[in-house]
């Protein structure tokens, strides 16, 4: 991707340049995981008992475990490096459970939607076509650094909803007699059955407004409410049977909100799902465009 930096009426080209050593790559993410991928750093170069290193090791702010690996080169295969790594981590859960303790991690681990996210400068065509035809997630993500000291950062493929993991990936539990799906996906239909018809056309309605705003964001149905997110979540939906509660990813006291719709949770500071500090209730259309405006900042300001 061309960058330019505007400059009065010209404009002049950002050059890419190389990072000096791919370490320093794992580093930088690590000290600005929060902000990069609005997951909490736990380890770094974490041993696990099959002989492996996971490059970081981290928790999102849902609770899902992650695994981050770097492509340091073209030939390294980090995608099979991840998904090893995954497997190894769901038969250790003990072991990540500790870690989250001895960091004073206060969300609770949702072992359903762990995730596996590669890093790289690019990607090739073989990498492309594994993720695309595997029946788990894998996040490709690609970066690049300019002069100036810029970072770009994007996600090269997000096929959040894929096959179904049931009945292809699974690890049999001999001792308990059932068998574990390494993922589980959750659908909109999860999460609107539950609601009143003139609930779900509000859904519908804003769902819509949302999506439209930006060809780049993500819906991401979770357990507990429907993320919308570019890099991070900049808004949380969660689907109640008489209303929709929406979270807004925003610092405390950044929000505009003239018409007072939304609560601050930190004042006093209350536990939620969802990401940010702002909680807002759509209850009916009347109201659609005001919450919507809200919305609108939480995008601005995440994008």
């Amino acid at each position: 991707m061309a960058l330019f930096k505007i400059q009065d009426t010209a404009v002049r080209k950002i050059i890419a340049k190389d990072l000096d050593l791919e370490r320093n790559l794992q580093v930088l993410f690590e000290n600005n995981l929060d902000e990069l991928l609005n997951i909490n750093f736990l380890a770094h170069e974490y041993s696990t008992s099959a002989g492996g290193r996971i490059d970081t090791l981290g928790i999102d702010k849902d609770g899902a475990p992650c695994i981050i690996e770097y492509k340091k080169n073209q030939n390294d295969n980090v995608i099979n490096q991840g998904l090893s790594y995954l497997y190894w981590l769901l038969d250790h859960k003990a072991d990540f459970e500790k870690i989250c303790q001895d960091k004073k991690m206060e969300v609770a681990i949702d072992w359903d939607s762990p995730r596996v996210i590669c890093v790289a400068e690019s990607y090739n065509k073989f990498d492309l076509d594994t993720v695309n035809i595997l029946p788990i997630n894998v996040e490709l993500w690609r970066y690049r650094i300019y002069d100036e000291n810029i970072l770009f950062l994007e996600p090269e493929n997000y096929q959040k909803i894929k096959v179904s993991t049931s009945s292809i990936v699974r690890k049999a539990k001999q001792e308990k007699g059932r068998a574990e799906v390494l993922q589980k996906n959750y659908t909109i239909e999860d999460h609107t059955h539950k609601a009143t018809d003139e609930i779900k056309s509000l859904f519908s309605k804003i769902r819509e407004r949302i999506l439209s705003m930006d060809e780049a964001i993500k819906e991401e149905p979770k357990k507990l409410y429907i993320a919308y997110k570019l890099a991070s979540n900049f808004v949380d939906l969660e689907i109640r049977s008489k209303d929709l509660k929406i979270f807004l990813n925003v610092e405390s006291g950044k929000l505009n909100d003239p018409l007072g719709l939304a609560r601050d949770l930190t004042k006093p500071k209350t536990g939620h799902w969802g990401n940010g500090d702002y909680e807002v209730k759509l209850e009916n259309e009347s109201s659609l465009d005001n919450v919507f405006a809200l919305v609108k900042q939480s995008y601005d300001l995440n994008k």
